[in-house]
């Protein structure tokens, strides 16, 4: 218990929806959060990658979380919005989520790690469940989510 402590204090996680679930993104990787726009289309690439937008001059590739993880496409709605996160080894990059929801902190021990034994793909994704407001906010592994091969 200890350690946890030392490695720990408390992280800041933005809540987002994707369908009826809850999850976290750590707020140290995100750069910004847009409102929907229009995405245009590179060919020949994954179905999860829906293209590129120009955010002030910059070109971000914007990939489908929802497609990435197995769940239902994406159904546009004024809640809609495009995170752009920043990863050290993919520079930029935008995930669609239906609605950013809040800012929670948590503490080290209210994050709970989750072991690998389930045969679900979209538990790979997560690394930890946190437990806040008498709810449980599953806790994206965003290099796993954003990499190209799992």
């Amino acid at each position: 218990m200890e350690e946890l402590k030392v490695s720990g204090g408390s992280k800041q996680f933005i809540v987002i929806k994707l369908g009826d679930e809850q999850y976290g993104i750590d707020i140290k990787y995100i750069e910004n959060i847009v409102r929907m726009q229009h995405i245009t289309r590179v060919p020949k690439v994954d179905s999860y990658l829906k293209g590129v937008i120009n955010l002030r001059g910059e070109v971000i590739p914007v990939m489908s979380i929802r497609i990435k993880m197995g769940l239902q496409p994406d159904t546009e709605t004024k809640s809609s919005r495009i995170i752009i996160l920043k990863l050290e080894m993919n520079g930029l990059i935008g995930i669609i989520v239906d609605e950013v929801k809040e800012v929670v902190t948590l503490e080290s021990d209210q994050i709970e790690k989750i072991a690998y034994d389930s045969k679900e793909e979209k538990d790979s994704f997560l690394y930890g469940v946190g437990k806040c407001a008498g709810g449980l906010i599953s806790l994206l592994d965003l290099n796993s989510v954003v990499l190209e091969n799992i």
